[in-house]
């Protein structure tokens, strides 16, 4: 995208887009838990800079959070968790629920 532009920054992102003459941020939110904070943050800045907007966008399945506890939830019921884990952690998991039978 030739108008599309991606810049690290220190401080305050409001101080940021007004800087660089941006009127929209995107945002990326793995999980639910996520949404509350950033959507204060949304309305705060938009309190700030009327003229700003925050687009929220949702991770693929493959990038989501997912919560260890969850993992080991299903691993210690004989479900498949390859998908979600590095296969040596898999593997650890594996011995783990087997030694525990």
């Amino acid at each position: 995208m030739n108008n599309l532009e991606v810049i690290g920054f220190s401080g305050l992102l409001i101080d940021f887009v007004r800087k660089h003459n941006a009127r929209v941020v995107l945002r990326g939110l793995r999980a639910v838990s996520d949404f509350e904070y950033e959507f204060q943050l949304a309305g705060m800045n938009r309190s700030l800079y009327p003229d700003f907007e925050t687009i929220f966008l949702t991770p693929s399945e493959q990038h989501m959070f997912i919560s260890a506890t969850l993992v080991r939830e299903i691993a210690s019921l004989g479900g498949d968790v390859s998908k979600f884990v590095d296969p040596r952690v898999e593997a650890k998991l594996k011995h783990k629920v087997s030694s525990q039978k």
